[in-house]
């Protein structure tokens, strides 16, 4: 209600408008089958290549096609989406073409029929997540560090489905994933129906800088080196964790429960994002993610057998992956401005794309020989990304871009 006496509505209440005009749930409900689909992928797609009889070498190649793909689909549909303004109507070409293809896994399941419909869907599953970032923070404007509260539904999604296949490959044969996957990717799709690109959002104030400019900063490049050995450190995890899990004699059952302790650790590091940003510089946040990283892997690499252990390097999953993502995310938004489309775009290609296809194919030659080693090559690419953030990523690198004549800088510097 506008305070009496005033021609402009009360702070409160416009703020209010603002948080009731967010469509949150649509949003949120994107969140919840992409990521409820990259809980039957990456737990589970590895067991059910072996249950067709693959050997750790192909895995891996087949798991790391879907990494690859996310150095070119992102950015050039991120291109696409900036260039046309119509990221809404990319966003559900893509899923609706992800979807399609991906039926073509039930004609055969041969090692390179399989290779072509991994590859040919995950070209557009993996494009759309980026954009759909942007279109999330366009109508998240003047709210950012809320985008952890939509974003965290991804990984309620991504819970329901670990926990739900583990328990469910443990009385059914895990050949049922592809229709499984086959059921969430249309979700995916469904879900873009109801999301309506947010106008005006492409409009600056300032004048928007090459993304060639963005680039050649020193503070970029180190960010980007920083993303790609994290996401190789992950290589072993995504890859390889189940398998590594049901070596040392864990059930179905126990893995999904595991994978979900992990996720639900990056919940809670969502829902509390908004408050750390506001506590703690973005370079501590950083720091801290990587370091624990480190740790992570050395914990699941030497200690397996140990279930304590193994609970404690699942909660650090709120930092190798919930809390650096937080991070990443208002890094792009502060140093791309008026470029997101693309700054997420190469946020995705080369840290989950070169990075993930890096770290599954590494981990396919070596896990054969060398489970163990896997995971401690994991943890020396994160002590390299650590020291190359403290070195590099100093305050001056995470200050905003010139937004009207003034440097953007948020209340986590």
């Amino acid at each position: 209600r506008p305070v009496r006496g005033c021609d402009k509505p009360h702070a409160g209440y416009s703020r209010q408008r603002r948080l009731i005009a967010m469509p949150y749930w649509r949003l949120s409900a994107f969140y919840l089958f992409y990521f409820a689909l990259h809980g039957a992928w990456m737990p589970f797609w590895p067991l059910y290549l072996g249950d067709l009889g693959f050997g750790a070498t192909a895995i891996g190649y087949l798991t790391g096609a879907v990494m690859a793909t996310k150095i070119v689909a992102p950015n050039l549909w991120g291109w696409l989406a900036d260039r046309s303004g119509h990221r809404m109507a990319i966003i559900r070409s893509g899923s609706l073409l992800a979807l399609l293809i991906f039926l073509m896994v039930f004609v055969d399941q041969s090692f390179w029929w399989l290779m072509a419909v991994v590859t040919g869907f995950s070209f557009f599953w993996n494009a759309v997540l980026a954009q759909f970032e942007v279109v999330t923070l366009s109508h998240l404007h003047g709210q950012y560090p809320r985008y952890s509260r939509v974003r965290l539904w991804g990984s309620v999604g991504f819970i329901a489905v670990v926990v739900g296949l583990g328990w469910l490959f443990d009385q059914v044969s895990v050949r049922l994933l592809p229709w499984v996957m086959a059921a969430l990717l249309a979700g995916i799709w469904l879900s873009t129906l109801t999301v309506d690109e947010r106008s005006g959002f492409a409009a600056r104030s300032a004048p928007r800088r090459a993304v060639v400019q963005i680039l050649r900063e020193p503070g970029v490049v180190a960010f980007f080196w920083v993303c790609c050995l994290l996401q190789i450190s992950h290589g072993p995890y995504y890859t390889f964790f189940s398998v590594w899990l049901e070596m040392h004699d864990y059930s179905r059952t126990a893995t999904g429960l595991l994978w979900s302790l992990g996720v639900f650790a990056e919940i809670a590091v969502f829902m509390a994002m908004h408050r750390l940003m506001q506590r703690a510089s973005l370079r501590a946040i950083v720091l801290a993610s990587l370091a624990l990283s480190a740790l992570r892997w050395l914990l699941i690499a030497w200690f397996v057998d140990l279930l304590w252990v193994l609970l404690i390097a699942q909660t650090l999953h709120a930092a190798s992956f919930g809390a650096f993502h937080a991070f990443a995310v208002e890094f792009v938004r502060r140093r791309f401005y008026g470029r997101e489309g693309q700054g997420m775009a190469l946020y995705s290609g080369l840290s989950f794309g070169a990075g993930g296809a890096l770290g599954a194919v590494g981990s396919g030659w070596l896990w054969d020989a060398a489970p163990r080693f896997s995971f401690e090559l994991a943890s020396l690419a994160a002590l390299l990304a650590l020291v190359i953030a403290a070195i590099a990523l100093r305050r001056s690198a995470l200050v905003g871009a010139s937004v009207g004549g003034k440097a953007e800088i948020g209340a986590a510097e």
